[in-house]
């Protein structure tokens, strides 16, 4: 009943389920980390059980927070961090090549918040210009429900809100000149009063 009230699946996971669930994602971290990282299945073990979930937090954490797990130095901490970070630039340079194979534009790069992995997307479903993104609405890009009728997106898995989505499209639309950009908002200035007029 909740499930048709909110549109929503709801999985009810018994406890042996769980952990289940919690071993597998365990494992595919682990997994995931030997391949990026070239690193042996204890290193990944450990990265997993520190609660790391993505190559991406490797990169990007504070460095003394690597050094910090048991058994690792800061040298350690730093050629690990190093190889991701290597992953990372391998990875973005073959979106890159896809996207440049798609024939998405480089305007498109500029736009804020989308990513090299957003522009593949974008490009597979034929948005491969300025004019065609400004062209979009913001249910193209995150889709949308209607009861028990649901259409994914074009960046769905990307994790981008509606707002967002509409920030991407109106940009689109100010680089295509199709809108001026929108004024700042004016800070409202208080009104002189009669000791600063006669200062």
């Amino acid at each position: 009943l909740a499930s048709q009230l909110t549109g929503w699946d709801i999985d009810i996971l018994t406890e042996a389920e769980e952990s289940e669930r919690r071993q597998k994602e365990f494992a595919e971290r682990t997994q995931n980390f030997m391949d990026a990282l070239d690193v042996d299945e204890t290193v990944a073990q450990l990265l997993a059980s520190e609660g790391f979930r993505t190559v991406e937090e490797i990169a990007f954490v504070e460095p003394h927070e690597l050094a910090s797990i048991e058994g690792f130095d800061a040298d350690t901490a730093a050629e690990i961090q190093a190889r991701a970070q290597g992953h990372l630039s391998r990875i973005e340079a073959e979106f890159d090549e896809q996207r440049k194979s798609l024939g998405v534009s480089d305007d498109l790069k500029e736009i804020s918040g989308l990513t090299t992995p957003m522009l593949v997307k974008l490009g597979e479903n034929g948005v491969k210009t300025l004019e065609d993104l400004a062209d979009c609405a913001s249910d193209d890009l995150v889709g949308w429900t209607d009861g028990a009728e649901a259409k994914p997106g074009f960046l769905a898995g990307f994790d981008v809100s509606r707002a967002q989505a509409d920030a991407m499209i109106l940009d689109a639309r100010v680089r295509a000149g199709w809108i001026e950009a929108p004024a700042p908002e004016a800070t409202e200035e208080e009104p002189e009063t009669e000791e600063q007029q006669h200062a």
